[in-house]
């Protein structure tokens, strides 16, 4: 299997295939990535994170400690018959998987209408930082908020 090489002139780190990348100094990149950390867009995008996953894991823990509450201290409510044979115990159960599918597909339209816009330009932003060098144009602005 080959592996991607970067372009003769690109960084040692940049493995991702890209034509073209311009080698930066290691002290010249890590100050435009701890620029780009402390940047209030990147801040957005972290808060958005933390948010988002708090809550959908409250949501997912929280059913599944319903169910395991219910099946430990009202047996008779579980063991209900809801269609012939199956009861309430089946569908609270069939629930959980509900509810991991529907959190996995909220996540992803999370982050593609709320996140993924504002990591591409975290993204564009220190890309154009770094191809300005390390005394180019927009070096001294920095990554924009």
């Amino acid at each position: 299997m080959n592996r991607p090489t970067s372009p003769t002139g690109s960084s040692p780190g940049d493995q991702s295939g890209r034509v073209g990348t311009v080698a930066v100094p290691q002290d010249t990149a890590s100050a435009v990535f701890e620029e780009a950390q402390n940047s209030p867009s990147f801040g957005r995008l972290r808060r958005s994170q933390r948010t988002f996953a708090t809550l959908a894991t409250i949501a997912v823990l929280s059913l599944y400690l319903l169910y395991v509450l219910l099946s430990s201290y009202a047996p008779g409510l579980m063991g209900a018959r809801v269609v012939g044979r199956l009861n309430v115990a089946f569908f609270l159960g069939l629930a959980q998987f509900g509810a991991t599918f529907l959190t996995a597909w909220l996540y992803t339209r999370h982050a593609d209408r709320q996140r993924d816009p504002v990591a591409e330009q975290v993204r564009q932003d220190i890309e154009r930082v770094l191809a300005a060098g390390p005394h180019g144009p927009g070096r001294a602005a920095g990554v924009s908020a």
